[in-house]
């Protein structure tokens, strides 16, 4: 197989100055309403770029209250249907609802409403949250690791229930639908009907990979659910080593998978004339980028010193944080020409021969322009050699 499709995550971050380690602290940022707003003309632009480069799918993140400006969807499926407005043939995905903050039937109805109105243009995901802010503000759980596992995979076997089914009922921990004994119209009610479920797309569920344990992936696998790995949060990109237990997941279920099957590897790109120029004009950026997620724990084998001094410009450029560098030795970011971004796309492509599906992922804060400059030169000059 060749990479068939190129995806790019946007997670609704407005353009941002005094980037890096040396630079503004995370809770130091606070923009206006009118600036936060502008995060939505920037994902038109995204999106008008994308459709007329190449790409598939546009990837957007829910989050909420965030006045320092890093991701600023609240509704992928309503900023997804008014993007389809505006393009003809681009698709949106969901990357990803943050379930235990909604009802899942409003979740499932919501996305089937989106699939009619697109009319198929756009992919259903899931996932768990990492933001207590939004997470425990909006009634749940998510300190409690156990509690927030729990409540994510009831909810996500209600969703499945609810949309591949005429009608159906569930009675578990956290959910009883319908509840028992309702009089409706002269009936007790013991079933429900989902209206409408989706009529145009096929049925995909996607969900990230990230800690890659072995009861998450098997929840995934028997469930059907599509993995994604690297991207957005993930800021060092994923390893070989998520993608065996990604495939030994499916081996326990009894499927055979070539490696790479049923994921989309996300990875930060960066394009200019050379390498060193690329990571050059880049690195600024990428730093930001580990500086939001990670005291959100989110970046892996960071010490709890390392944790503090992050958030210290002072400390911080000392304290031997991931760098631009370090990135583009392990492959979790790619820097260069078009010729050397072949070529590790390519290699990624003979590592993982049953991979179709690649996001780029943009670092929070990078300036519209830079960014729109980006989509234009891949789809120009790498999206032709997989063609």
């Amino acid at each position: 197989m060749t990479i068939k499709y190129f995806d790019c995550l946007y997670v609704g971050s407005v353009d941002m100055d005094d980037v890096g380690y040396a630079g503004t602290r995370v809770n130091d940022r606070r923009y206006s309403n009118e600036v936060l707003t502008g995060a939505f003309d920037k994902g038109e632009r995204i999106a008008r770029a994308m459709e007329a480069s190449g790409f598939d799918t546009l990837w957007l993140a829910e989050h909420h209250f965030q006045p320092e400006g890093y991701e600023c969807i609240p509704n992928n499926l309503m900023f997804a249907v008014h993007l389809s407005h505006l393009t003809d043939r681009l698709t949106f995905g969901c990357g990803f609802n943050v379930t235990p903050i909604w009802h899942p039937l409003r979740l499932a109805e919501d996305y089937a409403l989106a699939d009619i109105l697109t009319r198929g243009r756009v992919r259903f995901g899931v996932g768990r949250g990492y933001h207590t802010r939004e997470i425990e503000v909006l009634g749940s759980p998510l300190r409690d690791q156990d509690a927030n596992r729990a409540l994510f995979e009831e909810q996500v076997e209600i969703i499945l229930k609810a949309l591949g089914n005429e009608s159906f009922s569930h009675h578990g921990p956290q959910y009883d639908i319908p509840p028992r004994d309702v009089p409706y119209r002269g009936y007790t009610v013991e079933e429900i009907s989902l209206v409408p479920r989706p009529r145009y797309r096929p049925f995909e569920c996607w969900q990230p990979i990230q800690s890659a344990t072995q009861r998450a992936l098997d929840f995934m696998v028997v469930n059907g659910i599509l993995g994604m790995m690297g991207g957005g949060s993930a800021v060092t990109g994923p390893t070989r080593q998520m993608v065996e237990a990604w495939q030994d997941a499916h081996t326990r279920a009894g499927i055979d998978t070539v490696l790479g099957d049923r994921l989309c590897l996300g990875l930060g790109i960066h394009m200019a004339d050379s390498l060193e120029q690329a990571k050059d004009e880049i690195r600024l950026s990428f730093e930001e980028n580990v500086k939001m997620f990670a005291p959100l724990r989110l970046v892996p084998a960071l010490s709890e010193q390392q944790m503090t001094d992050i958030d210290d410009p002072r400390r911080a450029v000392t304290a031997k944080l991931p760098t631009i560098d370090s990135a583009v030795r392990s492959r979790g970011f790619v820097c260069g020409n078009a010729d050397d971004v072949i070529a590790s796309l390519k290699e990624t492509e003979e590592e993982y021969p049953g991979l179709e599906r690649l996001q780029i992922t943009f670092a929070v804060g990078q300036h519209t322009d830079e960014t729109l400059e980006q989509i234009e030169r891949f789809g120009k000059e790498v999206i032709p050699a997989f063609r």
